[in-house]
């Protein structure tokens, strides 16, 4: 649906503190000059905690403009707060970008009913793909495969990012309709055995090339 390799890109800085537009630019040129098919912006990854929606929406912008014709931008839009993600979203639908990627709400401990609304408010503003991003070693909540299975309902959550090393749990995501990508680089290979797509990884900034090899010899063996 979107690619292969995802790669959550970082945020270049200025020495001030200020975001380095120029410097993404050509990051974001680079990596999909090496293996990325699309490229996840603003994840955590990419300092979203730290950011400003207008640094986001920025951050956003310049991806679509530099490699939007030739990879799929997927902006992070989830937040701990639902009505935040509703109206980053929005503004970032927008922009153009191709994808959402919402994480469940962090420190929060949302009920699983709760994780399921937040989701259904999201999804309410755009008709793009929704990547879920569940991953309970930071958010503390697991998305469990019932609710997952909730989610799936909803038309335009297509896909989830799983940061959770059960493998009988990510075997259910792809049963449901849905893509796999793993969310931890090392699940990428046993992912693929679940059938998994491939990846929203980090290493990739530097394995680009060897990571979209390693997905194309599994799938083409």
């Amino acid at each position: 649906m979107l690619g292969e390799v995802l790669t959550a890109i970082v945020t270049p800085f200025h020495p001030d503190g200020s975001v380095n537009l120029e410097k993404f630019r050509e990051l974001a040129a680079h990596l999909v000059a090496n293996g990325s098919d699309g490229l996840v912006v603003a994840g955590t990854t990419g300092e979203s905690p730290t950011l400003s929606d207008e640094e986001k929406l920025a951050l956003f912008a310049a991806a679509r403009d530099e490699v939007g014709d030739r990879a799929t931008i997927v902006a992070g839009t989830g937040t701990y707060d639902t009505a935040h993600s509703v109206h980053l979203t929005q503004r970032a639908h927008a922009l153009g970008v191709d994808a959402f990627l919402v994480v469940t709400p962090y420190y929060n401990k949302p009920p699983q009913r709760a994780i399921v609304r937040h989701f259904q408010e999201i999804a309410a503003v755009t008709d793009k793909p929704i990547v879920v991003y569940n991953i309970p070693g930071r958010v503390v909540v697991n998305i469990e495969p019932e609710t997952i299975a909730e989610l799936a309902k909803i038309p335009n959550v297509r896909a989830v990012k799983q940061a959770n090393d059960d493998l009988d749990q990510a075997r259910r995501i792809p049963e449901l309709g849905l893509d796999l990508y793993a969310g931890d680089d090392v699940l990428i290979f046993p992912f693929l055995g679940l059938g998994g797509i491939g990846g929203i990884c980090v290493h990739t900034h530097v394995w680009g090339p060897q990571t979209k090899e390693m997905i194309r010899r599994f799938k083409s063996g």
